[in-house]
C-alpha cells in the first residue's frame, strides 16, 4: 500500500493524500491554499487524475474541497463521497475558492457525489473505508481506510474534546495522519475560550469577529457573553448545522439554537452594530468579511481573529499591522490530545499534516513515532503486517 502525500504537509493547506493498494486508488480531501500562487494552490498529484478511483471528502472547508472542480478539470471522473451536510455548505466553499474557469466547466452538479452517512462502512474496489465524527464541523469526519497492507487512519480536522460537536474515538492503526496544525501548543480549548469571552466583554460595545461559516461559527456563539449580531447569510446555515449534530446535548442545543435566532442579522450595508459582530470567512479573503474588514480598518473598528491567517490575507496584514488581535479559539487538537490519540491507536508510523516544519519538530519531541520530515510529494510503503514499512 502507498500513501502519496499530495498536499498539507511540511505546509498548511491543500490537504490531500492519496492511498493506493490491492489495484484502488482512493484520494482523501482535495483543498487549496488560501493565497498561493497558481503553481501551489492545487494538489500535488501523484498519478494522473483519470487514475484515481473515488474521493472521499472529510468536510467542506476550502482546503479540504476546494479544488474539486480542478480535480474534474484534471480528468478524475470518479465518483467523491461526503456526508449530506458537507454537501450542503460546499457550493458556497466552491463559490468562493475554485478558480472560476473550472468551477463553470465542472460545476458541483456535473460531479458524481455519492452520500455516506458517517459509521456506516462502505468499499471502494478491494479497500474499505470506515468514517466517524470528527469533532470539527457538522458532518465533519475522519476517514480510515483498510486494505490488505494494514490501514492508514486520516484525521482530517479533529477536536477531541468540542463543547459542540462529539468526535468518535479513532480505530487502531498502521498508519496515523494526524491534524498536527497546532504543532505543540500545550494551551487548552477552556483556557483559550476563556481568553476569547473575556476580549469579547472588554469590547461588547462593538467588535468585528472574522469566522468560517461552520465550525468555529458555533464555538463562538457558544461562548457568548452577551448580545451579538451575525452576517445575514449566516443564521439560516448555523441552524442547519445545529439541527444536524449528532449526539449533541439537548441543553447545549436549546442554548445555540435560541442564541443563533435572537442574534441581530447584519447586512454589509449596514453600520456596524454596537455589539459584537460575527462575519465569514476567518481570513477575510471571501464573504462578508471581505467587506467587512476593510470598513472596521478605515473606522479603527476593534477585531479578533481566532484562527489560522494565510500569508498575505487581509486578516494576516491587519494583525501584522497590529490593527487587529488574535486569540486561537482552538478548532484543531492541541498537544495533550494529539498524545492522547497517538497513545490511543497503538500506531507505529505517525505523519502529521497542516503544520509547518518547525512547529512539526516541535510536536516530534512529545511523539516518539511521528515523522516530522515529511512533505508533499513525498511517498509512504505500508507492506504487509508480517514485514517491515519504508518510506
Amino acid at each position: 500500500m502507498q500513501i502519496h502525500f499530495q498536499g498539507g504537509f511540511g505546509e498548511k493547506g491543500r490537504l490531500s493524500v492519496c492511498v493506493e493498494g490491492d489495484g484502488t486508488t482512493v484520494m482523501l480531501d482535495a483543498g487549496i491554499k488560501v493565497g498561493a500562487p497558481d503553481a501551489d494552490y492545487h494538489p500535488q498529484l501523484a498519478l494522473p487524475a483519470d487514475e484515481i478511483d473515488a474521493v472521499v471528502i472529510t468536510h467542506a472547508h476550502e482546503d479540504h474541497v476546494g479544488a474539486l472542480c480542478w480535480l474534474a478539470a484534471q480528468g478524475f471522473s470518479g465518483p467523491i463521497y461526503m456526508t449530506a451536510e458537507t454537501l450542503a455548505e460546499t457550493p458556497m466553499t466552491l463559490a468562493q475558492y475554485a478558480r472560476p474557469a473550472d468551477l463553470a466547466a465542472h460545476p458541483l452538479s456535473s460531479l458524481d457525489i455519492q452520500l455516506v452517512e458517517i459509521g456506516q462502512r462502505f468499499e471502494i474496489g478491494k479497500l474499505s473505508i470506515d468514517t466517524g465524527h470528527s469533532g470539527h464541523v457538522a458532518g465533519g469526519m475522519w476517514i480510515a481506510v483498510t486494505g490488505t497492507a494494514g490501514r492508514v487512519m486520516h484525521c482530517g480536522d479533529v477536536v477531541p474534546n468540542s463543547d459542540v460537536f462529539p468526535m468518535t474515538p479513532l480505530p487502531g492503526c498502521d498508519v496515523l495522519l494526524l491534524d498536527a496544525s497546532y504543532g505543540a501548543d500545550p494551551v487548552s480549548s477552556k483556557d483559550r475560550a476563556v481568553a476569547i469571552a473575556a476580549w469579547i466583554a472588554d469590547h461588547s460595545d462593538g467588535a468585528l469577529l472574522p469566522t468560517p461559516l461552520s465550525g468555529r461559527s458555533l464555538e463562538l456563539i457558544a461562548i457568548q457573553p452577551g448580545p451579538f449580531a451575525i452576517a445575514a447569510d449566516m443564521a439560516a446555515p448555523l441552524l442547519a448545522q445545529i439541527d444536524s449534530i449528532t449526539g449533541l446535548d439537548p441543553a447545549m442545543f436549546g442554548k445555540l439554537s435560541d442564541r443563533v435566532r435572537s442574534a441581530r442579522n447584519w447586512q454589509d450595508t449596514d453600520d456596524f452594530p454596537n455589539m459584537p459582530l460575527l462575519v465569514h470567512d476567518g481570513m477575510g479573503s471571501a464573504g462578508p468579511a471581505a467587506t467587512a474588514i476593510p470598513l472596521a480598518l478605515a473606522r479603527n473598528h476593534p477585531m479578533l481573529f481566532t484562527g489560522h491567517l494565510p500569508a498575505g490575507s487581509p486578516g494576516a496584514m491587519a494583525h501584522a499591522d497590529g490593527r487587529a488581535d488574535w486569540i486561537r479559539m482552538p478548532t484543531h487538537p492541541t498537544l495533550d490530545e494529539n498524545v492522547a490519540m497517538g497513545q490511543s491507536t497503538n500506531v507505529p508510523q505517525v505523519f502529521g499534516h497542516s503544520c509547518p516544519p518547525e512547529g512539526m519538530a516541535d510536536l516530534a519531541r512529545h511523539i516518539p513515532n511521528l515523522d516530522p520530515t515529511v512533505v508533499i510529494g513525498q511517498t509512504h510503503v505500508l507492506k504487509r503486517k508480517d514485514a517491515s514499512c519504508e518510506s
